[in-house]
């Protein structure tokens, strides 16, 4: 296990407060794994101390921070994590991506680990598998992602699958490197709406065949000290943009990508493109 390591990303913008109580966490939890583990923060332009507190965190832990002067949003910042991370890794690396305001508990990466070593490739954490569930989270915001994530299950059906808008997942480091290969700059295209990016992520690993699987978790959102970045009309938007791209008769990406992707098998030898 020495070799093997874990990369955990995690995008921060005005966390001052919820930084020093997650790197804690997820230290005490990849220690005890075994693994090798870094920490690849990407600090999108906050306007508070989170950039000062991170730049204290790297004397303590193995911490990498890409930095934004500017607040590019959620879009820009996952797309260069998982760039840099797809650079740093080798391919039977874990890559894990979690929230920076301390509602995803660590706890849970020894389970993400247990799936993914049993052939998966995706693996989310998910509030609506059994055993699942949601504290904190207020009736309107629970009832707007419960309907969010009935639409993408209808729009793109993974099966087993229940849990699309949840940014807590855990990835086999090969389908990233494969996918940031194949996709290039073009792995998040819809950078500017909002949460979209979390969604577009799936689509677009879902059409490289990834095998998916999902743990139960409970997200705490009453631990969230930071007031919530999600713009809800935005990141609407976005998913009904997504769904025009993925299916549009007259060219669309389960279309255009179907013979690239067919191509890139064959060529590389790696997996079979599976969506029709």
């Amino acid at each position: 296990m020495a070799s093997r390591k874990i990369i955990i990303l995690l995008p921060a913008y005005n966390e001052e407060e919820s930084i020093p109580l997650l790197l804690p966490k997820i230290f005490e939890v990849c220690k005890q794994l075994g693994y090798q583990f870094i920490f690849l923060v990407g600090e999108d332009g906050s306007k508070d101390q989170t950039a000062k507190i991170l730049d204290e965190h790297k004397k303590i832990y193995p911490l990498i921070i890409i930095k934004h002067s500017l607040n590019r949003g959620l879009g820009e910042t996952i797309r260069d994590l998982f760039e840099e991370a797809a650079k740093i890794c080798q391919p039977n690396d874990i890559i894990i991506r979690m929230d920076c305001d301390d509602t995803h508990e660590p706890k849970y990466i020894p389970l993400f680990i247990e799936k993914l070593n049993q052939g998966y490739d995706v693996v989310s954490a998910s509030r609506f598998a059994k055993g699942g569930r949601q504290i904190g989270v207020n009736l309107y915001r629970g009832l707007i992602s419960y309907c969010a994530n009935l639409f993408m299950k209808v729009v793109f059906p993974i099966s087993g699958f229940r849990e699309y808008s949840c940014g807590f997942r855990a990835y086999q480091a090969s389908i990233i490197k494969d996918a940031i290969l194949f996709f290039g700059n073009d792995f998040i295209q819809l950078k500017g709406l909002g949460f979209t990016c979390t969604l577009e992520k799936l689509v677009k690993l879902k059409m490289m065949g990834a095998r998916f699987a999902e743990i139960p978790f409970v997200l705490r959102y009453d631990q969230k000290k930071s007031s919530s970045k999600m713009v809800s009309s935005v990141t609407t938007l976005g998913y009904i943009i997504l769904a025009i791209l993925f299916h549009w008769p007259w060219g669309g990406w389960k279309i255009i990508y179907k013979k690239r992707l067919k191509d890139y098998s064959r060529k590389n030898n790696k997996f079979a493109e599976k969506n029709s």
